[in-house]
């Protein structure tokens, strides 16, 4: 049986663990409370630039757009986000069993795909596996505006376009709940099945609906990818939070259950004690 100091220790490490936890906890709430509005908030510019571009690309059979046109897949580029951290339980490794699943079943080789990785656990778990990441990015802020991904959103439009890939999909968690998080695989390009619940609207263009689409394609594809982010942003908060609870509340039973054995422990002392000085005042008689 371990000594009372040692059981003593093990409650105060437990503890000062149990804080930290607790902290980091509480820090994922407020940081997920934000992030979740921002997601919220960037819907309605998702659902009207998709109405725009729906109601130019179907509105009629004359528009066409290299970027609404599907070709002979050579190529495959996988958009992949995740975090740049881990105590976040299963976030991360959710979407890489995805992606790295996904890929063992359509690829034979490296050079029948392409990897963008947004998030360092991603490039990490990519590199190590020799897998043919061709862009990256880390180091994003907690509460991520257009501007800090604009960079590679417009690198991976432009490799599409010139045809470094000719299918893009992204994966990401999505938010569904604070407890929920679902692995989500979404094909970005070509933007040929762009569909939406509202009825198509007729617009007058100016000068003409392919040059609108020359425009206006490129940063729907963009805002695509950062509506992702947006959303695997309150993900990763949301499985922070998550993890830390559960951490704190294991915390909790095994500083419980340290407790009870130190009682226990010191019980027994005492017991041994007693029984000792009442045999040596026999033994005296």
């Amino acid at each position: 049986m371990a000594s009372l100091r040692d059981i003593k220790s093990r409650i105060t490490s437990t503890q000062k663990t149990s804080h930290i936890t607790k902290a980091m906890q509480m820090v994922a709430a407020a940081k997920l409370n934000r992030a979740e509005m921002n997601a919220k908030s960037f819907v309605p510019y998702m659902e009207k630039i998709q109405e725009v571009v729906a109601s130019i690309a179907l509105g009629s059979s004359d528009v066409t757009h290299p970027m609404l046109e599907s070709r002979p897949v050579k190529k495959t580029g996988y958009l992949v986000i995740t975090g740049d951290r881990g105590l976040c339980g299963a976030y991360n490794s959710s979407i890489l069993r995805a992606v790295n699943t996904k890929i063992q079943e359509r690829h034979k080789s490296k050079d029948e795909y392409a990897i963008i990785a947004i998030g360092r656990m991603g490039r990490d778990f990519f590199l190590k596996n020799d897998m043919n990441v061709v862009l990256e990015i880390n180091g994003l802020p907690d509460q991520p505006n257009f501007s800090d991904i604009m960079e590679i959103t417009n690198k991976t439009v432009a490799m599409f376009s010139d045809g470094t890939f000719d299918e893009l999909y992204m994966y990401y968690n999505h938010f569904v709940s604070a407890m929920t998080q679902e692995v989500t695989a979404k094909k970005i390009l070509p933007l040929n099945e762009i569909a939406t619940s509202t009825k198509l609207m007729s617009y007058e263009y100016e000068p003409s609906p392919e040059a609108i689409l020359e425009i206006l394609l490129p940063q729907y594809a963009e805002s695509l990818i950062y509506g992702a982010l947006l959303d695997a942003k309150a993900s990763e908060h949301a499985a922070t939070m998550t993890a830390m609870k559960s951490a704190t509340d294991n915390a909790s039973d095994l500083i419980d259950e340290l407790t009870l054995s130190y009682n226990r422990a010191r019980q027994a002392m005492i017991t041994q004690e007693i029984t000792e000085i009442v045999g040596g005042a026999a033994a005296l008689e």
